[in-house]
């Protein structure tokens, strides 16, 4: 029986197809007073009439989606297919959470952010400003995504990490502890960090920096980035220790690079070339 709220017949709105119901509390509980009108829910299975989860405003939940425990979706956040919201969690502001997601524990998703697919937002994450989680990526520990950034794929960004601006993080990388990647497209280019890299400790990957394949990066010298070279402004992406650069379709040793840029008589990046593996020597002797 759920002596916790009913939902109001005559008060709904159509979405997609679908007819939701506005709610009212039957009794106090939490920061709700009995007689007080929440958001909309399709049926009794989208709210749990136990615990203080509650959707208020003008937020939705719909489908098999499912908001339990003390979580709260509230503004105009939606929640759709067989996405979970639960624990301490907040949803609100104009954001999604659809597909089988879940944002858990104390995490927050605000602003006009998505979190899909299968990806999850836990611990004290916060997703924001127009940021995507989606596939089977996962947030969790203190980190923020933000801006327009982007996580997909297996990737992973936990402990007290930060991922904004424009950047992406796909693949199976994973950035965490204190790092973070950040970069505004129009202003800076976009960081991306993807395939299996790792990006940790107190690292930062900015501006058009990307760190791909099985790189790792741990401090802020561990990269080096420099551009634009070239009539296509292309942007080298060297990791200092192990001495690989992504350039353009272009990803492999120094040595390898050389011997592209002579085939393809690109005077330019051998100009380059000198003054990059004086940086990368130093910095890995630094290192040592």
């Amino acid at each position: 029986m759920n002596d916790k709220y009913e939902l109001i017949a005559e008060d709904f709105v159509e979405v997609l197809g679908r007819r939701l119901f506005r709610i009212r509390s039957k009794k106090t509980f939490s920061r709700v007073a009995i007689g007080d009108k929440g958001g909309f829910v399709e049926s009794e299975r989208n709210l749990s009439p136990y615990g203080n989860a509650w959707v208020s405003e003008d937020a939705w939940v719909s489908g098999d989606a499912r908001v339990f425990e003390n979580a709260r979706v509230f503004e105009n956040a939606r929640v759709s297919g067989y996405a979970r919201v639960s624990g301490n969690a907040w949803v609100s502001g104009d954001a999604w959470v659809s597909g089988d997601a879940s944002v858990s524990k104390d995490a927050r998703v605000s602003g006009d952010a998505w979190v899909s697919g299968d990806a999850s937002v836990s611990g004290y994450a916060r997703v924001s400003g127009y940021a995507w989680v989606s596939e089977d990526a996962w947030v969790s520990g203190y980190a923020s995504v933000s801006g327009n950034a982007s996580v997909s794929g297996n990737a992973s960004v936990f402990g007290d990490a930060s991922v904004s601006g424009d950047a992406s993080v796909s693949g199976n990388a994973r950035v965490f502890e204190n790092a973070w990647v950040s970069g505004y497209a129009k202003v800076s280019g976009y960081a991306k960090v993807s395939g299996n890299a790792s990006v940790s400790g107190n690292a930062w990957v900015s501006g058009n920096a990307w760190v791909s394949g099985d790189a790792s990066v741990s401090k802020p010298t561990d990269i080096l980035v420099i551009g634009p070279v070239g009539s296509r402004s292309a942007y080298f992406s060297v990791i200092v220790p192990s001495g690989k650069v992504k350039v353009g379709c272009f990803e492999g040793s120094l040595d390898d690079l050389e011997k592209a840029a002579k085939e393809r008589d690109r005077q330019d990046y051998l100009d380059l070339l000198p003054g990059i593996r004086a940086i990368v020597s130093r910095r890995q002797v630094a290192k040592e």
